[in-house]
């Protein structure tokens, strides 16, 4: 493995677990020192520690990133210890309902997966920068969806979210198009994580069956993909959605 990230410090959202966990993993072989962020902090906790067993610089914070107080806590937290911040990657996100029709769905439950998938990505966004301004230079990479490319029925709020998503990367993207500062998004088809373990299984089957590979991504293939878009060999790409979805997406 090479060390793409030797002296750099690499901030994950919903790092605790599934795909930001794998990501932070993978970033944290390559040398990065890193700190993950989660609202759950059992599970943070135990994650934490599980990688400071494995040798990894690592720590973590309870974060709720629909929160601004609490975003822009841990980023200054960040800046206090080390100085500066190489990486971003924002992984926290909810399915909010599935299998449920826009007539059925809760105003409430839109709301709450908008305040997570969307208003926290902005927020992630904002004060990444507002970090990576002082060096001019930095990564910011989302977890978008095929979901906001496509849409998916019965999921209103997780598609509108993740393609208003998709849009905040564009223009924020080309924003700092002419700084050290790139921000990009990954939109994967279904991966196999805890995340999808209560999704509806009409809806899942729906999902699996429009991938060509027919099958589940897995964390690993996105942590590989994930850790590209954020080294410094990524230097010419900003704005840019990536696809990793079995075929699915093919613009």
């Amino acid at each position: 493995m090479v060390n793409r990230f030797t002296n750099q410090i690499a901030l994950v959202t919903g790092g605790a677990e599934g795909i930001g966990k794998g990501i932070a993993r993978r970033l944290a072989t390559e040398g990065a020192t890193v700190v993950l962020a989660d609202i759950n902090a059992d599970l943070l906790a135990r994650t934490v520690a599980e990688f400071a067993e494995q040798g990894y610089a690592v720590s973590g914070h309870v974060v709720d990133i629909s929160q601004e107080k609490a975003v822009a806590s841990v980023f200054e937290a960040v800046k206090q210890t080390f100085g500066y911040l190489h990486v971003v990657v924002n992984s926290a996100g909810i399915l909010g309902p599935t299998n449920t029709r826009i007539t059925d769905y809760d105003v409430a439950a839109f709301d709450t997966v908008y305040s997570i998938n969307l208003r926290g990505a902005f927020l992630t966004t904002k004060y990444a920068i507002k970090a990576m301004e002082e060096t001019n230079y930095g990564r910011i990479l989302h977890m978008a969806s095929i979901a906001g490319k496509e849409g998916n029925p019965m999921m209103a709020g997780y598609s509108a979210m993740k393609a208003g998503l998709i849009g905040l990367i564009k223009g924020i993207g080309k924003e700092y198009a002419e700084t050290g500062i790139t921000v990009n998004g990954l939109a994967p088809a279904v991966i196999r994580t805890a995340m999808n373990e209560n999704t509806a299984p009409e809806q899942l089957a729906y999902m699996t069956a429009k991938i060509p590979m027919k099958r589940l991504g897995t964390v690993d293939e996105v942590a590989a993909l994930a850790a590209w878009v954020v080294s410094k060999e990524a230097s010419f790409t900003t704005g840019f959605i990536f696809d990793l979805s079995g075929g699915r997406a093919t613009y």
